[in-house]
Order: C-alpha cells, then structure tokens, then sequence
C-alpha cells in the first residue's frame, strides 16, 4: 500500500479526520509547480553540460581516427557511448519533469486534483528513483516535492470527497513516461550526431554538427 494509500484510508477512519489550518490549495500545487520546474532548469543545464563534453570527445574520436590511432579512438568512443546514456537518461528525466509541471499548472478544479495528480505522483517517484546515487541533491527535492503532492491529494480528497483510481494512475504514468522517452531518442538524435562504426578509415568522418 502506497504512503498516499495508507494516510487516505487513515483519514477516513478518523485517524487524521482533523485537518490543520494550512495555505490554500491553489498555492500549495504552484508551490509544487514552481519546485518542479527548478529541478527542470537543473536538469537541463546538466544535459548541456554533457552536450559540450560530447564535442570535445567527438572531435578527439574524429582526430584519433584521423590519425589512424584506432586504439585511442575506441577508447574515447567508448566513454562518448557512456556520456551519451547519462545525456539521454537526464533528458529523458527532463522531459518527464516537464509534464509534471504542465499538469500542475493546469489544474483548475479542485474536484479534479487527486484525479490529476496522481499520475503524476508517480511519475515523479519514478524520476526520483532514477537519480537516486547520481544526483543526491535532486533526489532530497524530488522526494520532499512528492511529499507535498501526497498533502495536497490527501487534502482535496477529504474535502471533495473523491479519491483517485490508481490502477488508472498507474497506467497514466505509464504513458507519461513512454511519451517522455520517445521524445528524449527523437532529441538524442538531433542533438547529438551518430558515430560510425570505427574501422580502418576509409573515409572521413562526419564534422559534429
């Protein structure tokens, strides 16, 4: 049973039937809003860090081959390839983030926020769980940032009387997230240029776009 799940059921038997005087609504999810889309601009200006990384290896593989130092070449080709699984996996949590934080901003009913922000609960522990051990300081914020969306949820249940269905949920983030990696590979590939297979040159390679 999920911490949102368990405290909801809670509040229904009385556990926690008595809410705190606390700020509206409407200012705890731009709260939210406005935390998420820090994470965004982190995120971001961690890809473009990776992408100038990239073109300084691109150029030593484009030399190294020039020189027919195949060796040096693979080397660098190999540490391109792991750059570009980390550059992927950032924009991929970026381009999630970016929903998350659109459907924040797009809740307008409170009869409608446990509904809207379920998925997106989710979605958000899912991106949390994949920079855990690789950005510490991302991780703490994801997670007190999913905390608050549990509040809110929790909170416009018990006074909408409607709670979420979270099979639907889950299916809907599952989406988001499928929607977010398809974007991120269509990204990678415009962003960043392939590299040819390196064989004895026979040709030259491609300039880095």
């Amino acid at each position: 049973m999920s911490k949102f799940t368990k405290e909801w059921e809670e509040s229904r038997t009385g556990i926690r039937s008595i809410i705190r005087p606390e700020a509206p609504l409407r200012q705890k999810i731009e709260l939210a809003a406005r935390r998420v889309e820090t994470q965004i601009q982190y995120l971001n200006g961690a890809v473009q860090l990776l992408t100038q990384r990239d073109k300084a290896l691109f150029s030593k593989i484009v030399d190294a081959y020039s020189r027919h130092d195949m060796q040096r070449a693979n080397v660098y080709a190999n540490e391109l390839a792991e750059l570009r699984k980390m550059a992927n996996f950032m924009m991929n949590a970026e381009l999630a983030l970016e929903r998350v934080a659109l459907r924040l901003r797009t809740v307008t009913q409170l009869g409608n926020v446990a509904a809207t922000l379920a998925p997106i609960s989710k979605v958000l522990q899912n991106v949390r769980t994949g920079v855990a051990g690789i950005f510490p300081g991302a991780e703490r914020e994801l997670s007190e940032i999913g905390i608050l969306l549990d509040e809110i949820m929790i909170e416009a249940s018990q006074t909408t009387g409607m709670t979420p269905d979270f099979e639907v949920a889950s299916e809907e983030a599952q989406k988001i997230l499928n929607e977010a990696a398809l974007v991120a590979e269509q990204r990678m590939k415009e962003k960043f240029p392939e590299l040819p297979a390196l064989r004895a040159p026979t040709e030259e390679i491609g300039q880095y776009k």
